[in-house]
């Protein structure tokens, strides 16, 4: 296996190059996430320190809320990225599988599989240098929920469903927050939170039961 760079994560495939032909590009929403660590997952803060179990297994929940792909509006589409790494991320041999927005267009799929996959650049192509296999990408109906403290998602016909619920704060109605956070792909403020999900399609199998979980505003831009 190939030594990680300095940072702890491996070049992007296809280095700039693989890039040079993307347009711009650039997105704003939520993102949350749960996986089968205790609060708050190592991972989490950084990718060489160990997860609770041996391997770490969850996923990152996407709704867009602003953006575009050089002309192609990005606005309002659902995505759900799973994964499956070793106990030190940093290690690379992740597994990853794309659940994508059945409703995109034929000039919204290429791009939102580019982007999340790692190959359009910008934060996810840090972590596409980490996957070694990736399973194939899945069109699905995605529905994503919000009401206050609580984030769900609920994918149509597949076994995939999960809810996220921030934890009490001091003042029993606020929200604890990690604040100037660095992660590759989250907002710089991000809720704790704890998850129960129901995974078990593709490949992947995963039960939570109040685990790590949080979730953020993000922004992001490429290449």
């Amino acid at each position: 296996m190939e030594r990680p760079a300095s940072d702890g994560l491996r070049p992007t495939p296809g280095g700039e190059a693989g890039r040079a032909t993307n347009p711009a590009w650039w997105a704003r929403g939520l993102l949350f996430e749960n996986c089968n660590c205790r609060l708050l997952c190592h991972c989490h803060v950084s990718f060489t320190q160990p997860a609770d179990e041996e391997r770490c297994i969850g996923y990152w929940a996407i709704r867009i809320d602003e953006g575009a792909w050089g002309d192609v509006p990005l606005a309002g589409l659902h995505a759900l990225v799973l994964g499956d790494s070793p106990q030190v991320m940093a290690d690379g041999d992740w597994t990853q599988a794309l659940y994508l927005d059945l409703r995109a267009d034929a000039a919204q799929r290429p791009a939102l599989e580019a982007i999340l996959d790692g190959r359009a650049g910008g934060p996810w192509a840090k972590l596409g240098a980490l996957v070694s296999r990736r399973l194939p990408t899945r069109w699905v109906a995605i529905r994503i929920e919000e009401d206050g403290r609580r984030k769900a998602f609920h994918v149509e016909g597949v076994n995939l469903v999960s809810e996220v619920e921030a934890v009490k704060a001091a003042d029993k109605t606020g929200e604890v927050r990690l604040e100037n956070c660095h992660n590759q792909i989250h907002g710089a403020s991000q809720v704790l939170a704890f998850g129960t999900s129901r995974l078990d399609d593709n490949g992947f199998a995963l039960a939570t039961e109040r685990t790590h979980a949080l979730w953020s505003r993000f922004a992001w831009q490429g290449p």
